[in-house]
Parts: structure tokens; C-alpha cells; sequence
């Protein structure tokens, strides 16, 4: 879970303008912060397996916002592939 203050900088980092919560970018920003958050828990914790569901789950929401973002606006998407590192 990630802490409110992590995700607030999460939001404020990647929102086109002040109220932005809940564009493609935002959505999928959040998600890859707890996608990697959970990833670490997973390298200590290897046999936990519901949370490795949970990951899996993230992880196809994500593609879900990202895949909507290259449909509708391929710049967005190449830009925000770059700033998630995920090229």
C-alpha cells in the first residue's frame, strides 16, 4: 500500500493541471509506484502468493490505462513510457 505522501508526489509529479486525479498518466503512474513497491515486498517474501496475485492484478490494470493511452493519444503514451521506464 502506498503511503499517502508517496502518492500525493506521485500525482503532483505526473497531473496536467491541478485537480487531475484520475487522466491515463496519473492512473498508471500510481500503479507502476505499487507495482514496484510490491515487487520488493516479493523479492523478500517469495512464497507469498496472494500477494504475487495482487501484482499480477496491478500489473494488468496498468496495461489497461497504457493501452487506452495508445489508442487515443500515441504521443502521450511514448512520453509517459519514457517517464515510467518502462521503454
Amino acid at each position: 500500500m502506498l503511503a499517502t505522501v508517496k502518492k500525493q508526489k506521485v500525482i503532483k509529479k505526473y497531473q496536467k493541471h491541478d485537480k487531475d486525479t484520475g487522466s491515463a498518466e496519473v492512473q498508471a503512474a500510481v500503479l507502476t509506484e505499487r507495482i514496484e513497491e510490491l515487487a520488493g515486498h516479493l523479492k523478500k517474501h517469495r512464497k507469498d502468493l496472494h500477494s504475487r496475485r495482487g501484482l499480477v492484478k496491478l500489473v494488468a490494470e496498468r496495461r489497461k490505462h497504457l493501452k487506452y493511452l495508445e489508442k487515443y493519444n500515441k504521443t502521450k503514451y511514448d512520453e509517459t513510457l519514457k517517464r515510467l521506464k518502462l521503454d
